[in-house]
């Protein structure tokens, strides 16, 4: 039973758009990008249990000042990267 229970565990990232952003070698003051900050990562068999979850393993996250996060399930760990750099040519400004 207990298999087959974590065989339907789901994956999820918890995302929050509270906080600020600096762009890598940044000199201003003021946060420079508008983005979402990662919470962290957790899994269940809901996004409410992968939370709780999260917290367990994480007890420092509720020492944050973060407040309302957003749940996203990963549905599979297929990944693929993209560098901003190849896209800086003419060809793509406006």
């Amino acid at each position: 039973m207990l298999r087959k229970e974590f065989e339907s565990m789901k994956s999820f990232i918890f995302v929050t758009t509270e906080g600020f952003t600096f762009q890598p070698d940044s000199e201003s003051i003021e946060p420079d990008t508008e983005n979402c900050q990662v919470v962290g990562f957790g899994e269940g068999n809901n996004a409410r249990e992968a939370l709780e979850n999260m917290i367990m393993t994480q007890t420092d996250l509720l020492k944050t000042s973060f407040d309302k996060i957003s749940a996203f399930e990963l549905k599979d760990e297929h990944q693929e990267f993209y560098y901003l750099s190849s896209y800086k040519s003419e060809t793509f400004r406006h």
